[in-house]
């Protein structure tokens, strides 16, 4: 069967991928705060909150320091590549470094209520021997109320912050493109559900919840233990929409309503495989559309169809954003356009690069972007599609596949 996570081989690879940049640079140690940045880069996943997590890799070790609610899964078998696990009780924490023991390899990891989490941080890095440090982030980022000094400051070290990972993340793997197109299934399954439930009278969110529900207990019952969950309670396969006039903001949030005949919906869908999301989104009709909705869904559809068409390897961002603004101008609708045509995903809903004018980006294999513009007509509706593609060598596959015509987004009214 097939895999739904990131084989441990291609985390092996990553962090030899982080050691060859160590060596090529005047840097002996990686610090990296951001959980989807140390989730990559080792696979060890959690939620990031106001205790801080530091995953540090040198040329011969890696190391993790984590509050106590982390410990037994930083311990555990699934995350086999950090070899040394320092933690602290909580943050904020009492005492200095000399409370702290020294870092012991984590099957004889032992807790100090005393420590900070600055205090082990700094203890890690001491007995790793780091002195020149690259860095996501100057220090733990202020997230959920977390307050702290800089790296440079807690640990007397010289830090420079870089973007290795960021960057590093633009281009997908074969793996990780394969849990994207399976998030893509299970999303669109998502969103079938959800057309099939909407109809006049039913609530926003009863349609949207059930829809979810649906798709995500098939989800669960076909993977069965397979299905490796990042979530705390949410939906794998998840779905929602905005109706009727707050389609205008493409930002719009769900609001207390229930559908009614004519109505817009701009829907959204998706599914958590392996860490990985897809997107999925279109412009539906709650009945029949009226003549002033055909033409404006026409014009975001070959908007939507010149982006797709104009993408491919070695094409540049900016040219993409530029052909979609020139075909919303020619339909007199340029005005209504509120944001660039799309960006990258993966482990997150939006990655750098971005299909932007502006960019300085250039398509590459392994890229993977949204493709979304809209037009937005205050006070009456909006209309988007959003389809996520990968760039390959030849040009792109699209990996969401649930039909974009008009006549296949009219929601007969029973």
């Amino acid at each position: 069967m097939a895999p739904t996570t990131v084989p441990p081989a291609e985390f092996e690879r990553r962090i030899e991928r982080v050691r060859a940049e160590l060596e090529s640079s005047d840097r002996d140690t990686l610090c990296l705060f951001s959980a989807t940045a140390i989730e990559w880069v080792s696979g060890f996943h959690h939620l990031q909150t106001e205790r801080p997590v530091c995953l540090a890799v040198t040329d011969e070790t890696v190391a993790i320091t984590v509050p106590r609610l982390e410990r037994d899964r930083a311990e555990s078998d699934d995350f086999p590549l950090i070899e040394r696990v320092h933690g602290y009780y909580d943050y904020p924490g009492v005492g200095d470094a000399d409370d702290a023991e020294n870092a012991t390899p984590h099957e004889t990891y032992h807790e100090h209520r005393s420590r900070t989490p600055e205090a082990t941080i700094r203890t890690m890095l001491d007995d790793l021997g780091a002195e020149r440090i690259a860095a996501d982030s100057d220090g733990a980022p202020g997230h959920w109320g977390y307050s702290g000094p800089s790296l440079g400051e807690l640990a007397g070290v010289d830090v420079e912050t870089v973007e290795w990972v960021t960057d590093w993340r633009k281009t997908k793997s074969a793996g990780e493109i394969d849990l994207l197109r399976r998030s893509a299934k299970w999303g669109n399954l998502a969103h079938r559900k959800l057309a099939k439930y909407a109809e006049p009278g039913k609530h926003e969110l009863w349609v949207a919840k059930r829809a979810s529900l649906d798709a995500s207990m098939a989800m669960l019952d076909t993977l069965g233990e397979r299905y490796d969950s990042r979530l705390r309670g949410g939906f794998p396969a998840s779905c929602g929409f905005l109706s009727g006039p707050n389609t205008a903001l493409p930002h719009g949030l769900t609001e207390n309503r229930r559908l009614e005949e004519g109505d817009v919906l701009v829907t959204g869908a998706t599914a958590n495989v392996g860490g990985y999301v897809s997107e999925l989104e279109r412009t539906m009709f709650l009945g029949e559309p009226s003549p002033e909705d055909r033409e404006r869904f026409e014009a975001m559809l070959a908007a939507q169809t010149t982006a797709i068409e104009e993408s491919g390897p070695g094409v540049a961002c900016a040219h993409v954003d530029g052909a979609v603004h020139d075909v919303l101008a020619d339909r007199g609708f340029a005005e209504h356009a509120q944001h660039h045509t799309g960006h990258n995903i993966g482990l997150e809903g939006h990655e750098r690069g971005f299909i932007d004018r502006g960019s300085d980006e250039v398509m590459q294999p392994g890229h993977v972007y949204t493709i979304e513009p809209g037009i937005y007509i205050p006070g009456e509706a909006g209309y988007r599609h959003s389809d996520t593609i990968v760039v390959t060598e030849e040009g792109t596959e699209q990996l969401t596949y649930f039909p974009r015509s008009l006549d296949e987004n009219v929601i007969p009214v029973r």
